[in-house]
């Protein structure tokens, strides 16, 4: 059994936690809600139902992401996980504009509710359930990377303060006649439609692509740096097609001197040790040649460093070389967004001018990775 089949039966099973848990508390807050003429505890019970909705969606999303990569999906399924979440986040925002439309209809067209002992032991019981179960799924999710299983967790401790907020609001009619329910309803309604808002953007930033984890990317590179041979790693490219599927590609730099033979060995080294410490597989090596044999070369680089590395626009350079035969200097700037096609073409003619002799290749890089 591969790491991939755990995680999957892991959210599975959390999953199907979830839908019994839901549909038990559906079925006592329904009876309760209809004999008490209690809005408050039917839009929970139904925001219960909609929870075991979401969790059917994370199992449907978990199978989905789990089939093998086929020809037209050569990286695999694994972003049909990013699907369902988008899914599970809409359905909490549905959930909260129901409420929302229900609970001012409530306010405009007020119904007095009738609770009873039993009503309240019910309620309270749901926000012990919902609380512990909240704090389970979300605990999963974000120990095995699953955003819908942190959605459908961080949904399930909403749900425990919507079901205090209507144990509190019985108590206070019980104990003074005053109805404060609908208006409960109001302002958690808003905070489940803020939450599954928050959800889906983070989902779509998931889909889009964001920036990696700087923990990640600097672990990566000193795994790299690690190497005999390797005297720098540079542009980290890391990509994900699911939770737990992780690809990319670097640049190191390496002595000039090196033979095809020992960079092919290298650069099979490389992708050997970051699968074996991070689970990523490495789709491309490139190689940027170091200059061994000129101290006038070092000067050259430090002088050129000293005029480039001027504000906040430049970010780092990296794979200088200098060719005496052909009188060329190549290197790479890493640019902040920030910095414009004019503000880079100023750099690159100030350096032309004070090295006239030589003719430069200057690629602009973006800071994709820490």
């Amino acid at each position: 059994m591969n790491n991939t089949n755990d995680r999957n039966k892991i959210i599975i099973r959390t999953s199907i936690i979830g839908i019994a848990a839901n549909l038990f508390l559906v079925a006592f807050k329904a009876v309760v809600g209809l004999l008490a003429n209690s809005i408050a505890v039917i839009l929970d019970a139904v925001n219960n139902l909609s929870d075991a909705v979401s969790s059917v969606i994370t199992i449907l999303g978990t199978r989905l992401a789990g089939r093998k990569p086929d020809a037209d999906h050569p990286y695999g399924h694994g972003r049909y996980e990013y699907l369902s979440a988008m899914v599970v986040s809409a359905i909490v925002i549905y959930a909260g504009v129901t409420a929302f439309v229900e609970s001012v209809k409530k306010i405009i067209y007020p119904e007095m509710p009738d609770y009873s002992a039993v009503s309240l032991i019910i309620i309270g019981g749901a926000v012990i359930v919902k609380f512990f179960l909240g704090r389970y799924v979300k605990s999963v999710g974000k120990r095995i990377n699953s955003n819908s299983l942190v959605s459908s967790g961080s949904d399930a401790l909403f749900d425990a303060v919507l079901s205090l907020s209507v144990f509190v609001s019985a108590v206070i009619y019980i104990s003074t006649g005053l109805s404060l329910e609908a208006y409960v309803g109001v302002l958690i309604s808003i905070f489940i439609t803020k939450s599954g808002i928050e959800m889906i953007r983070e989902t779509i930033d998931d889909i889009l692509g964001k920036r990696i984890d700087s923990s990640i990317s600097k672990a990566v590179k000193q795994t790299i740096c690690e190497i005999e041979g390797v005297h720098g790693a540079y542009d980290l490219f890391i990509d994900n097609y699911g939770p737990d599927f992780y690809i990319a590609s670097v640049h190191i730099e390496v002595d000039d001197t090196m033979t095809a033979d020992r960079i092919d060995r290298l650069t099979r080294k490389i992708g050997e040790e970051v699968y074996k410490n991070h689970k990523i597989i490495m789709t491309g090596v490139s190689i940027y040649s170091r200059n061994t044999s000129d101290d006038k070369i070092a000067e050259i680089r430090s002088d050129i460093t000293r005029m480039v590395m001027t504000g906040d626009k430049v970010l780092q350079m990296h794979g200088f070389y200098v060719d005496e035969e052909e009188k060329t200097i190549r290197f790479d700037l890493v640019v902040d967004y920030s910095a414009d096609d004019e503000f880079f073409t100023g750099l690159c003619k100030s350096v032309q001018e004070k090295y006239s002799d030589y003719k430069f290749f200057i690629s602009k890089d973006y800071d994709i990775s820490d």
